[in-house]
């Protein structure tokens, strides 16, 4: 199969940042965590509406570059209809290939999250793309991140599962 061309890959990270998808809020006792990375300013909410262990909806608000933003509008269109575990995988899967590491090969293929995948090359970009990822993880109340968290936010990760944004600081990203 041919590999797709890196304009392919940069004319879908453009649409999602121009015209992004599910960017709203979600309210009525959605999950949600704020992500901030401290090195760009890049910022992102990620709701999550789960109803019996499936992500029934996910949204997310932010400002940041257009890879933030792109990443996150993907991510919102890749998580609904899956389990929980599902979405854990898929946030595993998605870190791999955006620090360079092989995607298994287990048929699980991420469609046009790959259009992502460039950042690897450019470390610094590697945190925009996973912000919301993290994020993510965090609203599922998944596994905390590394206590070796990047040292300029003091290993700070901490999430809020609540319906009000400001009710916990903003999940911080790990260092690379």
């Amino acid at each position: 199969m041919p590999t797709p061309s890196p304009d392919l890959y940069q004319a879908i990270i453009l649409d999602h940042h121009r015209s992004p998808r599910n960017n709203r809020a979600l309210e009525d006792g959605a999950c949600h965590a704020e992500g901030y990375n401290p090195l760009c300013g890049d910022q992102v909410t990620v709701w999550l509406r789960v109803a019996d262990g499936i992500v029934q909806e996910a949204t997310f608000q932010g400002q940041g570059c257009a890879i933030s933003q792109a990443s996150a509008s993907l991510m919102t269109q890749a998580l609904a209809g899956r389990t929980v575990a599902e979405a854990q995988a898929l946030f595993e899967r998605f870190q791999r290939v955006a620090q360079g590491k092989p995607e298994p090969q287990d048929g699980t293929a991420l469609g046009k999250l790959v259009a992502l995948s460039g950042v690897s090359a450019y470390p610094m970009r590697v945190k925009c793309a996973t912000l919301a990822w993290h994020a993510m993880r965090e609203a599922l109340g998944g596994a905390a991140l590394p206590a070796a968290a990047d040292e300029r936010t003091g290993g700070r990760a901490d999430a809020s599962r609540e319906s009000s944004p400001s009710a916990a600081p903003p999940a911080r990203l790990p260092a690379q």
